[in-house]
Parts: C-alpha cells; sequence; structure tokens
C-alpha cells in the first residue's frame, strides 16, 4: 500500500485540483487570442543558463507569438568537452555560450517532454517539471526540451496536440537551419570571406538560430516523452512523426516513453472500476478534466486523443510502424489497464514496448515534486535511462553506462 504520506497528500491534491476543475467549469471562461500555456497560482522556478546551480543549464523560448507556444531547454554540463570555460560572460547573456568554433561542443540526443497536469494545470517550469527535467537531462545525457502546450479550458481539443506537433517540426527547422549556416559559415572561410557576426535572421532582423541546440543538437537521436496527459500527446506526435517520414529529416524519432498515460474511453476496464477513487487523480475528477478538454459539441470519451484502441473501430495508423515504446504504469492507478492494454497492441505487432510496472505506486509518483525523492521514483527514473540509452546512444556505446 502507498504511504500515510502518499494518502494524505492524495487527499490534498484531489481537494484543489477538484476545485479548480469546478472553477473553471461556472467560470466564464475568456477565450484569450494567443491561450494560455500556465496558472498564475502554481508554483515556478524561473531558468537559468548557467551551470553553477546543479550542473543543468536552463533557457525559455517563445517560438510562436499566435498561440504562445514555449519551450524550456535543458543542457546538462555533459555537453561540454572540457568544464574549464563552460561559462561565458559575452554580451548581455551572462549565461552558458558556445564556443564560436565549436571545439568544446558535445552533440546529444534531444528529449522532448511533454508535462502532465489534466489538460488544465501543469507548465514547462513548475517546480514539479523542472525538477524532474534536470534529473532526466543528467540521468540520460541528453538535452530535454520541455513543451508549454496551451492549457484547457481557454484552448480545447486539438490545440494542445498541435502544439506538439509544431514543436518537433520547430526542432527540425533548427535542425536545418544550423546545418545550413554552418554550411554557409564553411564557404566563406574557404572563400577566406570574413564571417564574423554573420548568421541567419528572420524578416525582423531576429536570429532564428538556437545557439544551444546549433552547437549540441543530434536530431538524428530523438526521443518523444510525456507525462499523464501528456503522455496522450507524445503518442499523437509519435503518430505524426511516422505518417511524415522524411519531411521531418533530419529529425528522426527513436524511441517514446508514456508515463502512467491518461487513457480512457467509455466501456469501463476492470482498473477503473476497482480503483475509480484512487490516489491523486479520481476518475471522477479526470471525467471534469476530459469535459474542459474534449470539443463541447463531441464530448466522447473513445474519442482518439483519450482512447487510442477504441474498441470495435481500427486503429488510425498501422501500429507496426510505431517507434519503439516504453510504457510505465502505477498499481493503484485506475488508468493502467488501458495503457497495459496499449503496449500489449504494440508488441502483438512486434514493436519494441516493454512494460513497467511499480508496485505500491501511485498516478505521477516519479515525476510530482514532493515524490520525486522515493526510492520507487528514483528507481523509475533509473529504468528509463536504461532502456533509452538502447536507442539514443551512439553505435558501439550502447551499453557503455
Amino acid at each position: 500500500m502507498p504511504s500515510l504520506i502518499v494518502k494524505v497528500y492524495s487527499l490534498l491534491f484531489k481537494y484543489n485540483l477538484n476545485r479548480r476543475l469546478q472553477t473553471l467549469i461556472q467560470s466564464p471562461i475568456s477565450h484569450p487570442f494567443n491561450g494560455v500555456v500556465s496558472r498564475a497560482d502554481e508554483s515556478i522556478i524561473t531558468s537559468n543558463p548557467s551551470f553553477s546551480t546543479d550542473g543543468v543549464a536552463t533557457k525559455d523560448l517563445h517560438i510562436d507569438s499566435l498561440t504562445c507556444l514555449s519551450l524550456r531547454i535543458y543542457l546538462p554540463q555533459s555537453a561540454l568537452i572540457s568544464l574549464r570555460h563552460s561559462e561565458s560572460g559575452e554580451g548581455v547573456y551572462g549565461g552558458y555560450v558556445p564556443e564560436k568554433k565549436g571545439k568544446n561542443c558535445k552533440k546529444l540526443p534531444v528529449i522532448l517532454q511533454f508535462h502532465g497536469g489534466a489538460w488544465v494545470t501543469g507548465g514547462i517550469d513548475t517546480v514539479s517539471n523542472d525538477v524532474f527535467c534536470r534529473k532526466l537531462a543528467k540521468s540520460c545525457d541528453a538535452i530535454v526540451i520541455a513543451v508549454g502546450y496551451r492549457l484547457a479550458p481557454e484552448s480545447r481539443f486539438p490545440a494542445a496536440f498541435e502544439d506538439g506537433v509544431a514543436a518537433i517540426k520547430w526542432l527540425g527547422k533548427q535542425a536545418n537551419l544550423a546545418e545550413c549556416s554552418r554550411s554557409s559559415l564553411d564557404k566563406r572561410i574557404v572563400n577566406g570571406e570574413k564571417h564574423r557576426g554573420r548568421q541567419i535572421v528572420d524578416g525582423f532582423g531576429a536570429s532564428m538560430v538556437e545557439p544551444w541546440l546549433a552547437a549540441h543538437l543530434d536530431p538524428s537521436r530523438c526521443v518523444l516523452l510525456g507525462v499523464s496527459c501528456g503522455a496522450n500527446i507524445t503518442n499523437y506526435v509519435a503518430r505524426y512523426a511516422v505518417e511524415a517520414g522524411k519531411l521531418l529529416d533530419p529529425v528522426r524519432v527513436v524511441a517514446q516513453i508514456l508515463m502512467y498515460p491518461f487513457f480512457i474511453g467509455n466501456i469501463p476496464t476492470h482498473s477503473e472500476m476497482k480503483l475509480a477513487n484512487s490516489y491523486l487523480y479520481d476518475k471522477a475528477t479526470c471525467i471534469l478534466a476530459w469535459k474542459l478538454f474534449l470539443p463541447e459539441t463531441d464530448f466522447n470519451l473513445d474519442h482518439l486523443a483519450a482512447n487510442p484502441l477504441k474498441p470495435g473501430k481500427d486503429t488510425p495508423l498501422d501500429l507496426k510502424h510505431m517507434p519503439p515504446t516504453l510504457t510505465v504504469v502505477a498499481q493503484y492507478d485506475w488508468m493502467r489497464d488501458r495503457a497495459i492494454a496499449y503496449s500489449e497492441e504494440l508488441r502483438r505487432v512486434n514493436v519494441d514496448a516493454p512494460l513497467l510496472d511499480y508496485k505500491d505506486a501511485v498516478h505521477d509518483f516519479a515525476t510530482l515534486n514532493v515524490l520525486q525523492k522515493t526510492p520507487k521514483a528514483q528507481a523509475c527514473l533509473e529504468d528509463i535511462s536504461i532502456w533509452v540509452k538502447k536507442y539514443i546512444s551512439l553505435r558501439g556505446n550502447e551499453f557503455s553506462y
């Protein structure tokens, strides 16, 4: 059974979440032009572009002014070949700036991360998400990019899913721009031209090439990771990546990780009936969240966003082409059965789709800030790191960890 601390915290968590959902349902909803990606009443951690705190530098980017889509980049210090010149105070930035010639820059894989929060809460800068992403970046030796997608009810489906697709498209654009910039620089050097200060710019004169990614990103090793409802977005983006194929070049999705996905459906499963009033997220509260997220005129729990294996219907994509998929479930999570069924279906079509089932664990056990220091949370992060390194380590180093 979960500990007494988890049980007490769960009561407070469910009370606050239910109150927030009821407020959103009863209050007149304003529809801001560019959406909402965070809530003002949540505890946050500001970005810090220095490695000095814990060996992970962070920065925030706003990549779409029309949707307010934002990202937080987590760059581990392992991206530097030498630590002697890891900081630079050039210009007004004051944080880490990659060397211009790239001699001290190591290429790292990238993990595109989607936070949880029942569609209506959470964000890239919340304490829980920031702490988790920092640990993930160091444990996997990878760049982590947390995606700040639009929240409901201000932005209903498909807004969050569209933001997920926009994020991976932006990643591909960055990789291509960085390559163009390097090619242009190499050509000018061969021709003996001066190149200082020259860079690709957009129509407003602002730099389009993100320097951290230009120096350290290896787009051919991209992993998608989603937490709770973020796992639903992850699975959608993975399907999009399969369908897009070479259109996403040079980005290649090599694996995805679904952490206790927020799956549901019209026909209750065994766990949905047995654990309906389980810890942190009970079924009744989650249905309220789905009502705020799904289209008002077409509310259906067998919606593709909610149920990836709709009963009696063919899945919209041949699952045998899906990337390797690691699924994490908890013993006391009422959503576990559908996640297990999805993992089994992937294995049935010969996709590498292991299942990690943690005993005495609850939904969000490895990512909620108050639980991240528990042995189960630490074991889960280690298990994820071991599995994902099979797909993101350079050839010949797959088992060097």
